[in-house]
This record gives C-alpha cells, sequence and structure tokens, in this order.
C-alpha cells in the first residue's frame, strides 16, 4: 500500500474526506434538487422570469442508472481502504437517499470492520432511517446528517413532495437516544418558500439540542431553474437569527470546516451557516465525491467527472487503483465559478453527484 497523508492536489489541499454516493434515487422531489412536482412547478411559474416560467412546464425525465453500472459494496469498501493509505479518515455515505438501496447497512458494516475510518456517518432524508436506525448504529454508523427544510407539513410537501415531516421528526429523536451523534440538520433556504421559518427552525435547534445547518440555495437542480434572486445570502440568514436570539460564535474544528458555527444562548444548540454562493470555502477545501456509478467529483460543481469504475473492473491493483486517485485528486480545481460569467451549471443534480 502507499504512504499515508500523500492525497494532495496542485493547490497543496491534502484530501481527508470522501463523500460516497450509493445511489442515484430518491423518493424525495426537493425544489432544490429534483423540482418534478407540481409545487415547485407552481412555484416557478410564479416567477417574474420567461426562462424560468417556460423551463417549469417541461417534464423533467430522471434517468436512473441501471444496477449493473452502480458500483457494489465490494468495490465501494476496496476504494475506502485504498483511499485511507492516502489518508483519507472521513466517509459520509450519501445518495440520492442512501437508505432505498437495500443493505446500506452491510457496507456500513464494511467500512467500519476496516478498522481506519474515524468518521463514517450517512446524509439522509430521513423517511427510511425509523426502520433501520438501529441496524445502522449496530454496524458501525457514528453519526447521521438529516435534512429537514420546513415544519410545515404543508410547506414540507410542497418542497420536497413527500409527506414525511413526522419521519424527520422521529428519526431526530431516534438518532439521540442512539447516540448518533453530532446530529446536523440541514436546511437549505429558498426566498419566496421557506425563508419565513429561519427564526422557527432556529428555536427548533434549542428545544431539540440539535445542530441545525441552513445552506444557501445552490445551483444543483435537475429543472435547471436556478436563480440567484432565490438565494438568500448566509449573512442575511445569520442576520435574521440573531435578531431574535443571542449568539456566540464557536471556533472552527479544522480549517476545512464548511459552516460558520454559532451557540444559541446557553442552550445546546448550535446553528451553522453554510454559504458557498456568498462567501465560498474552496480554498480550504478537503473533500472529493464518488458518484454511485463509480465516477470521481474533484468539486461540488465539477464539468468533468473521472472514471474510477473502470479502473476497477479492469482488473487494477490497489497500487494501481492508488496512483489513479492521487493522479485525479492532483487536477482538483481551485473553486468553483458561480456568480461568475463563465459558470456553467452541471449537468448533474445533486441526487446524482452525492451531498
Amino acid at each position: 500500500m502507499t504512504q499515508r497523508g500523500v492525497l494532495r492536489d496542485t493547490y497543496n489541499r491534502t484530501i481527508r474526506d470522501l463523500r460516497i454516493s450509493i445511489t442515484d434515487r430518491c423518493n424525495f422531489r426537493c425544489t432544490y434538487c429534483l423540482p418534478d412536482t407540481e409545487e415547485a412547478a407552481n412555484f416557478y411559474q410564479s416567477s417574474k422570469s420567461p426562462a424560468l416560467k417556460a423551463s417549469a412546464k417541461k417534464k423533467i425525465i430522471h434517468n436512473w442508472k441501471p444496477k449493473s453500472e452502480i458500483l457494489s459494496f465490494e468495490e465501494i469498501t476496496r476504494i475506502v481502504k485504498v483511499s485511507s493509505s492516502l489518508g483519507v479518515n472521513k466517509i459520509r455515505i450519501t445518495g440520492g437517499e442512501p437508505l432505498l438501496r437495500r443493505g446500506t447497512e452491510s457496507l456500513i458494516s464494511s467500512i467500519s470492520n476496516l478498522g481506519i475510518i474515524e468518521d463514517l456517518s450517512l446524509t439522509s432524508n430521513g423517511s427510511k432511517f425509523p426502520s433501520l436506525a438501529k441496524k445502522l448504529k449496530e454496524a458501525g454508523l457514528t453519526r447521521i446528517t438529516l435534512s429537514l427544510d420546513s415544519l410545515n407539513h404543508k410547506n414540507f410537501r410542497r418542497i420536497t413532495g413527500f409527506d414525511g415531516l413526522d419521519d424527520i421528526i422521529e428519526s431526530i429523536q431516534l438518532a439521540k437516544a442512539l447516540d448518533l451523534t453530532p446530529i446536523k440538520v440541514n436546511a437549505v433556504i429558498i426566498r419566496g418558500i421557506n425563508d419565513h421559518e429561519i427564526e422557527s427552525l432556529a428555536d427548533f435547534a434549542i428545544r431539540k439540542k440539535i445542530i441545525m445547518r441552513m445552506i444557501e440555495f445552490m445551483p444543483l437542480d435537475s429543472g435547471r431553474t436556478w436563480q440567484r434572486s432565490h438565494v438568500v445570502p448566509g449573512q442575511e440568514i445569520l442576520n435574521r437569527i440573531k435578531s431574535k436570539f443571542s449568539l456566540s460564535p464557536l471556533p472552527a474544528q479544522s480549517i476545512s470546516e464548511t459552516a460558520s458555527r454559532w451557540a444559541i444562548g446557553n442552550s445546546e444548540a448550535e446553528i451553522g451557516i453554510i454559504a458557498p454562493v456568498t462567501n465560498p470555502f474552496c480554498g480550504n477545501c478537503n473533500r472529493i465525491r464518488l458518484t454511485s456509478d463509480g465516477k470521481i467529483r474533484t468539486c461540488l460543481f465539477s464539468l468533468n467527472e473521472h472514471d474510477l469504475k473502470s479502473t476497477i473492473r479492469n482488473g487494477a491493483s490497489d497500487y494501481q487503483l492508488a496512483s489513479k486517485i492521487k493522479e485525479i485528486v492532483f487536477k482538483k480545481e481551485a473553486g468553483h465559478q458561480i456568480g461568475k460569467t463563465e459558470f456553467i451549471q452541471p449537468k448533474r443534480s445533486m441526487s446524482s453527484i452525492g451531498g
């Protein structure tokens, strides 16, 4: 195997974090990802932009990858093992919705049993988590991140296309009971859709003693209807919360941290603001992503992908696989181009990239 800690790009950033999508499928149709619900169409049709109105009328076709093109759990575990030899010590399992893939707990177990990953987490919309939570914990999952974009049943369904708010609340309680901590709960804030709930989401964090992270709306939707006017800047979100709650800044846990962190009063809750559009953190990025069909993406907004699946299936040794990963990482982009005239939205949506 190779020397630990040598997975660096041309900008001398050391890669420690590998996010692995295990399926491109999702049972939600979130406005910011797979917006093919009637509610999403109505929102965009109400926009003043003719282009958005036209786009909202188009039928979105999701071409899910067939099973033969999806990496097996054995292939994923091998990639984790080789990546860890290069210094990767943080693995996040994502989708799509990862718990739609049968046997996810066996993958968690395989990775955990390697004994080399310090942080093994999972991102989920929470719809399937209650029935699998205990198995995931027993398999070796260390923590979970859940999505919660609204506390109102009607608005939750409008955003996600799914009547699943109660499932998310149950998932948060269950994750706490199983000590899958720290529990992080993500809310993508979109102007005109859920920005009126910023303060209530902060209050929810206090009541549930969780980390609530509010994220700027990014151009990763399959409808390609993202507009800057729908972005609520992180500073605006922060100011709104500060107007109602006492916030104290928390120190960064690492230079690669994506969120600015704030303690709320004397509570056990925490607010995180993730602002990739208005305050990019590309300079300290330590992440790469593996799609469910075996492509490495060195940036969430990469226009190019690097095929790792064919390297594995063509019989590469661990040394050759490690060399391939190092070669890919060395080409990692300096940063994304959101807000610049040359920005081009990736062809894939967040669901097929992996969060």
